[in-house]
């Protein structure tokens, strides 16, 4: 036997950049945007904390930008052989390509 009853339910209308304060929002696409979390654990400096941020598209791919100036400034006179990792700068973090309908 199915019992039904109307149920009021949170859902997700839209997502805002934490950064630059947009929709992440795409008509008639749903909604596109990356998260940033981290969740700090026993023995960090931070032990206990939670972040989480969301950003468009654009916000992401500067945030990534400056995370490979970062990398690359932090390993500018390393010896230890890092020259090929920096050069393969167009692939990190990159996980995927053209995979269109895997999450």
């Amino acid at each position: 036997m199915k019992v039904t009853e109307k149920a009021e339910v949170d859902t997700v209308t839209d997502v805002v950049c934490d950064v630059c304060l947009t929709s992440t929002r795409l008509a008639g696409e749903g909604l596109e945007f990356a998260t940033l979390q981290a969740h700090w654990g026993y023995g960090s400096q931070h032990d206990g904390e939670r972040y989480e941020l969301h950003l468009c598209e654009s916000c992401f791919f500067r945030t990534l930008g400056y995370l490979k100036q970062e990398r690359r400034v932090q390993n500018l006179f390393s010896e230890d052989g890092c020259a090929d990792a920096l050069n393969a700068d167009d692939s990190f973090g990159l996980v995927a390509r053209d995979d269109y309908f895997s999450w």
